[in-house]
């Protein structure tokens, strides 16, 4: 599974990663494998597919109760180059375009600046993988039937076999990021031959604490939903994730996690990649954006 590090603003949202693929040849047929021994399997296909994945420039719709943000995002090496070019579907004018400039050039200008971004990449990097090692012991998992994968969801066209996950009440959360799964059932779509996730669908069906409660915690209810697809040359990536959280942080602050991501237009673009390369990149889209919009008389 492709993770897009600029879209987790905190280890809660973790909790919408990979949970299981598996290996067989029609959506009729009912594995011989245990759904466990399933899981074990698909978690180290997808950290390898993590790791060895190839790098896209891709745009972003995320929508919430406050309005809508669209972006341009570039992968490189050294980190992820993002670029907001519309608010509420209004294109930016000339003096957010600059600003957005502004923002990215400081990154090239300050080394220490990209070195920081780079870092807390890898570290949600980290709690990504921590959760995937995670999934074959959280959970106790059944088949549930079949489905077929469509545009922005697998491959169109392409067998996918449902599973049913639940809390396996063994399991002992070794750190704060593994803690959510233990409030957490619902469903799973996998496409067989490739071992990858089209669909997770999990709400907690109980109020998980944190630190004893101490730290805060998440409401009973909370819902999510990630659609994943094939972007081209077997490599996948999110194309969808809705967020509904509610709860508190240190007791005191309250919690409130609602939008909907959309994920689309994913083109290649080189591996060796530099951020100041993908930031040019990005602005020359920027630009094409900008003048399409000014051609039409919608830029002020």
């Amino acid at each position: 599974m492709r993770l897009i590090p600029s879209r987790r603003a905190s280890w809660l949202l973790f909790s919408a990663i990979a949970l299981a693929a598996a290996t067989w040849s029609t959506a009729e047929e009912i594995p011989a494998q245990a759904p466990g021994d399933l899981v074990r399997r698909a978690v180290a296909n997808e950290i390898n597919s993590t790791s060895q994945s190839a790098k896209y420039m891709f745009r972003e719709r995320k929508e919430t109760p406050s309005g809508s943000q669209t972006k341009l995002l570039v992968e490189t090496r050294d980190a992820m180059v993002g670029m907001v070019v519309a608010y509420n579907d209004r294109p930016l004018n000339r003096d957010e375009r600059q600003g957005e400039h502004d923002r990215i050039q400081r990154f090239i200008d300050d080394p220490r600046e990209l070195d920081r971004k780079h870092r807390k990449e890898q570290e949600d990097g980290e709690r990504v993988k921590s959760i995937l090692k995670a999934l074959p012991d959280a959970f106790l998992y059944e088949y549930d039937g079949t489905d077929v994968g469509k545009p922005g969801l697998g491959k169109a066209g392409e067998p996918l076999v449902r599973l049913k996950f639940r809390p396996n009440p063994k399991y002992d959360p070794p750190t704060r990021v593994e803690q959510v799964l233990a409030g957490m059932q619902g469903v799973v779509l996998i496409d067989a031959r490739e071992q990858h996730i089209a669909k997770i669908d999990g709400t907690l069906f109980q109020e998980v604490a944190f630190g004893w409660g101490i730290l805060g915690h998440l409401d009973r209810g909370g819902h999510f939903l990630v659609d994943q697809t094939d972007v081209g040359d077997n490599n996948w990536s999110i194309s969808r994730m809705d967020l509904a959280f509610t709860g508190k942080v240190l007791v005191f602050k309250n919690l409130n996690i609602r939008s909907t991501e959309v994920y689309s237009d994913f083109h290649p673009v080189p591996a060796d990649l530099t951020f100041a390369q993908g930031a040019e990149l990005l602005k020359r889209q920027l630009a094409t954006v900008a003048e399409n919009q000014m051609q039409g008389g919608n830029v002020k």
